[in-house]
């Protein structure tokens, strides 16, 4: 008898211990941001519990819980804490968040009590005054002799006549680091510095419904006339460029070596561990026959990682997980050696591309511009391709980033957000690494007979040389699979008279009269060229554009939305070209041509001017 009470107690101890097939419930939902944009790796967790799990690439989550309904709690860094009670199965669960600046401040400031020194006197700008509201009390004053960022002076393209200066020749530019970079700011509620501005790139960040290209050639150019939104005596010429999408199982196999800043000044939130995260969302992207090595560098340069298959993600991303920051930044060693590293294992008729990971602070042995310039140069004689990837505030080198992108046939992002790491490595997988055509030039010349003045708004740090277009040794910018190039000119008709034009003298050796157009309705013609990834002789693509101008309300979205961003971007550098431009009229604009906007881009820029126009105060026009 007292054996078998004494086994009735061992096996309703073991129940207790084991319950076996408790009922589990599934709560499924999604985190989004005040846009109804997904939050990526946002935590969601059963409040009170252990149970929890990160969103997807998506911003969904699926939980297994013990209780049909639960207090779900949401947290991501920059956002306020959200809490959702009774959240049930079967519910539609959808978490809204939004944005907390301070908190994130917090971290970006924690440990600048000592004092540092101030950058060169002659920087663009290097001191930048606290925001009310966002850096803690006590902290602003630190803040402002922390800062250190870097921005080259830029010099906003003038109106050129057209009877003297026929042709404008410039590079293409798919570098969208402007604007996201132009976001964080004013996210957290301040004005970018107007050199921080590179309208080209805002225009450029948005996708843009151009044709695919039908014929040989890997571009499609497509153009559209019609009045100037800010200037209404003037017009406004869209030309667009639609490079071939492939399809990522035709894409060639990549040599990607993965360069990434250890250095101290990495520690913060918004940088090596954004980065860690980003750069798993493109290992998640890697198919069998990619390769992968990871070079790091702070005071001096290693390989962490030798070359990995892409079929390998864990291994790749435990190398990533594993890495810390400290030290001072010998970055040009670190570039030695990624070049090195890509040489070595270089993959024929592959895409071949260093992914250089930084906030540009180098500031260990070769470190200055031009060194660094002409050491991108040398490097990319061998066929290697960079992508530049900035992170981070207070010690930002944009000018640096900007002159190894253009220097190494690369391209240049600023990744301010996870949501930005997917959009670059993820969304635009293709054209971020694969490049189809480089050293893509555009040369436009204006019939005098239409056109008596025009200005090419942005692409300054672009622009080239008329003889530099049929030079086949002019480095000039590429092109990715499926990636498309925008370019707004601003045109004075014949007959206008403009404050934007000083009169000149007649040429004593020309006259309107011996000015002839092939077709007298032509207003431009547009010649192209561009080489093959691994050529060296140029092909060129010509088209004529006719005068035909659209009435303001039949134009394509693409037109009114290109010219909303560019609106905008005069407002932030307060173009002496911006008319009658306003934040209000800008975003008026921009929502009445957001499109499909599938990924809510758009909808983003029209919050983005309505804040600034807040932060501008009631007249919100910058004059």
């Amino acid at each position: 008898m007292k054996t078998a009470i004494t086994n009735l107690l061992a096996i309703w101890l073991l129940a207790s211990a084991y319950p076996g097939n408790t009922t589990q419930f599934t709560l499924k939902g999604k985190v989004v941001d005040e846009m109804g944009q997904p939050i990526i790796y946002a935590a969601v967790q059963v409040k009170g519990s252990s149970i929890g799990v990160n969103t997807d690439l998506n911003g969904e989550f699926s939980l297994q819980t013990p209780n049909r309904c639960e207090t779900l709690v949401a947290s991501y860094l920059g956002y306020k804490t959200q809490e959702v009670k009774k959240a049930c199965e079967g519910d539609s669960i959808e978490i809204k968040m939004v944005q907390n600046p301070a908190a994130l401040s917090e971290v970006v400031v924690t440990g600048l009590s000592k004092p540092r020194r101030e950058g060169k006197r002659d920087r663009a700008f290097s001191r930048m005054a606290a925001p009310q509201g966002i850096v803690p009390n006590g902290y602003a004053d630190d803040y402002a002799n922390f800062n250190t960022e870097d921005y080259d002076h830029i010099n906003e393209n003038r109106f050129f006549e057209t009877t003297q200066t026929p042709l404008s020749t410039f590079s293409i530019d798919v570098d969208a680091a402007s604007y996201s970079n132009l976001r964080r700011f004013i996210q957290n509620g301040q004005t970018p510095p107007a050199d921080a501005v590179r309208i080209e790139e805002m225009v450029n960040y948005f996708d843009y419904e151009y044709p695919q290209p039908q014929g040989d050639h890997p571009f499609e150019v497509v153009t559209e006339i019609s009045q100037c939104p800010w200037n209404d005596q003037h017009r406004l010429v869209m030309i667009g460029l639609q490079g071939k999408k492939m399809p990522t199982e035709s894409l060639p196999p990549s040599n990607l070596v993965f360069l990434i800043d250890v250095s101290g000044s990495m520690q913060n939130m918004n940088k090596l561990p954004l980065l860690k995260s980003s750069l798993k969302l493109l290992v998640d992207q890697l198919r069998p026959q990619d390769r992968v090595a990871i070079a790091v560098y702070a005071g001096a340069a290693g390989l962490v990682l030798p070359p990995t298959k892409g079929s390998d993600k864990q291994k790749i991303k435990d190398a990533l997980e594993e890495l810390e920051a400290g030290g001072s930044t010998a970055g040009a060693a670190g570039i030695k050696l990624a070049y090195q590293t890509a040489r070595e294992n270089l993959a024929k008729g592959g895409n071949n591309r260093v992914i250089l990971c930084t906030d540009g602070d180098f500031n260990v042995g070769t470190s200055s511009d031009g060194e660094l310039v002409q050491l991108i140069e040398k490097e990319r004689e061998s066929g290697v391709f960079l992508t530049v990837l900035g992170f981070g505030m207070g010690n930002y080198k944009d000018n640096k980033m900007q002159k190894l992108a253009d220097s190494g046939n690369g391209n240049h992002y600023y990744i301010d957000n996870i949501n930005e790491g997917k959009k670059v490595l993820v969304n635009e997988f293709g054209g971020t690494l694969f490049t189809i055509a480089k050293d893509v030039k555009l040369q436009i010349e204006f019939n005098p007979t239409k056109v008596q003045g025009y200005r090419l708004i942005g692409y300054e740090n672009r622009l080239l040389n008329k003889e530099d277009f049929n030079d086949d040794k002019k480095d000039a910018g590429e092109l990715g699979s499926g990636h498309r190039v925008t370019a707004l000119y601003e045109i004075i008709p014949v007959g206008m008279n403009s404050p934007f034009l000083t009169p000149m003298d007649d040429l004593r050796y020309q006259t309107m009269e011996e000015v002839k157009a092939a077709d007298k309705n032509e207003m431009l013609n547009i010649k192209l060229r561009y080489k093959a990834p691994d050529g060296d002789k140029s092909q060129l693509i010509e088209k004529p554009v006719l005068d035909n101008q659209l009435d303001a309300k039949g134009t394509s979205d693409n037109f009114r939305f290109a010219a909303a961003v560019a609106e905008f971007g005069m407002l932030l550098r307060n173009s002496e070209f911006k008319g009658e431009a306003t934040f209000a009229k800008a975003a008026e604009l921009a929502k009445g041509a957001l499109g499909k906007d599938v990924n809510g881009y758009r909808a983003e820029l029209v919050k983005m001017i309505e804040t600034m126009g807040a932060l501008e105060g009631p007249e919100a026009s910058r004059k």
